[in-house]
């Protein structure tokens, strides 16, 4: 290997290992209701990976749905707030990570309902769900994001 070679695969390196840091080391903020065990279990998962966690418990998480912009047909179990993104529901990980790199122009990721298998919900790592980016645009439909499941 030349110098040239050793040089750029030292930089690729730092660039992979920086990047996974800094998205490991984001800072994340999750509103659940206080009685809710799955909600506590996602927030739990999160913060194993690397995520800076903070929970704050409401009986209502309405208004903060509300200023989030989240549809109601998108709405999940709990909210999370992560640079500049809300995160409905019982995202997985590997959602949350593609958010996180990709940095689209999205309000944020929901998966409706409380999908069995899903992360805080059984953790079966071939559940199959759709999470959906969520525009900021209100009149825009959400789309599928990702598909828990079937990635490998």
């Amino acid at each position: 290997m030349n110098t040239y070679s050793r040089s750029l695969f030292a930089a690729l390196a730092a660039l992979v290992a920086s990047t996974a840091v800094s998205m490991a080391a984001a800072e994340m903020t999750v509103y659940k209701t206080p009685w809710c065990g799955c909600c506590h279990a996602w927030a739990e998962a999160v913060e194993k990976a690397g995520y800076k966690v903070s929970t704050v418990d409401l009986e209502d998480l309405s208004a903060i749905r509300k200023q989030a912009g989240v549809p109601a047909e998108m709405e999940g179990c709990h909210i999370a707030a992560v640079d500049g993104y809300f995160l409905e529901g019982h995202v997985p990980l590997e959602a949350i990570g593609k958010l996180l790199s990709e940095g689209p122009e999205v309000a944020g990721l929901a998966v409706p309902g409380m999908p069995q298998g899903s992360l805080g919900m059984g953790e079966d790592p071939v559940a199959s769900y759709e999470v959906y980016a969520v525009p900021r645009d209100a009149s825009e439909a959400p789309s599928v994001f990702y598909k828990a499941g079937t990635q490998k």
